[in-house]
């Protein structure tokens, strides 16, 4: 396969599939999910309709094993186990988003639906809390920056100040929600 940035800017990621089996590998398959995705295709039916509808600019572009393409059902299986945020820091390295001197960058915590676990009547699972995250939007383009998983012992509060470092960005305005004004933060 040739180098192409797309497909160098997912190849740090682990392959979570078992080897057995495999015919495409993973930056192959994340590279035209994306690609799909920007093109304004939405779900999995459509994201194979619109590999079998550019399949040969696609083999010629990537030239891929056998010049073989991976089927939507090839492509869902990778996503599956993926972790989404290696991912999308992968993403955000490869659009290269950064926001500009100026712009207004939005932060809210949030919580992911269905991320926690409590289960007492099963001994083989252990119970863990929901997953916080601290997104950040930068509003002028509309671009999602890198996610901010907050610690399990603490909520969004304690760990604004820290993702405001860790961006260290100059001549950028913050824009946070109401519960981020209080006069004392505890931490």
């Amino acid at each position: 396969m040739s180098e192409i940035e797309i497909i160098k800017a997912f190849a740090g990621l682990e392959d979570p599939r078992r080897r057995a089996g495999q015919r495409h590998n993973l930056p192959l398959c994340l590279a035209l999910f994306t690609l799909a995705i920007a093109a304004g295709n939405k779900g999995f039916l459509a994201i194979g309709d619109w590999i079998s509808s550019y399949r040969e600019p696609l083999i010629d572009l990537f030239q891929p094993k056998k010049n073989r393409l991976p089927s939507y059902s090839t492509v869902r299986r990778a996503l599956l186990h993926v972790d989404y945020e290696d991912y999308s820091v992968c993403l955000s390295k490869f659009f290269n988003v950064q926001p500009n001197t100026g712009e207004t960058v939005g932060l809210d915590g949030k919580v992911l639906k269905g991320s926690y676990q409590i289960e007492n009547d099963n001994p083989n699972s252990d119970s863990h809390p929901a997953i916080m995250l601290v997104s950040s939007y930068i509003v002028e383009r509309g671009l999602i920056l890198e996610p901010f998983q907050v610690d399990a012992k603490t909520n969004d509060l304690i760990a604004l100040p820290e993702l405001i470092s860790k961006l260290a960005l100059k001549g950028v305005v913050f824009a946070f929600d109401a519960i981020n004004t209080q006069k004392k933060l505890v931490s």
